[in-house]
């Protein structure tokens, strides 16, 4: 068990959030930590690849609107 001190405008807001969702207050509280605890636990997409993007960079801005084109012209050379 867990004792908490809260200012009475946070007590205020918690109490009336949880009549509106028709939940008690330590409900809402236990909710609120665990979803808190679940986001903090999982690292976003971006998180996970931070350090590989950009890592390995060819130069070349124009990737990704001139991929076709590159891609011919470096079929063609390995053809020769």
């Amino acid at each position: 068990m867990i004792t908490l001190r809260l200012d009475p405008k946070l007590e205020q807001s918690i109490q009336n959030t949880a009549r509106i969702l028709g939940v008690t207050k330590s409900e809402l509280i236990r909710k609120s930590v665990s979803d808190y605890l679940a986001k903090l636990s999982k690292p976003s997409p971006w998180e996970l690849g931070e350090n590989l993007f950009g890592k390995y960079s060819s130069g070349l801005g124009n990737l990704s609107t001139d991929r076709k084109s590159l891609l011919k012209t470096k079929i063609r050379a390995k053809r020769k």
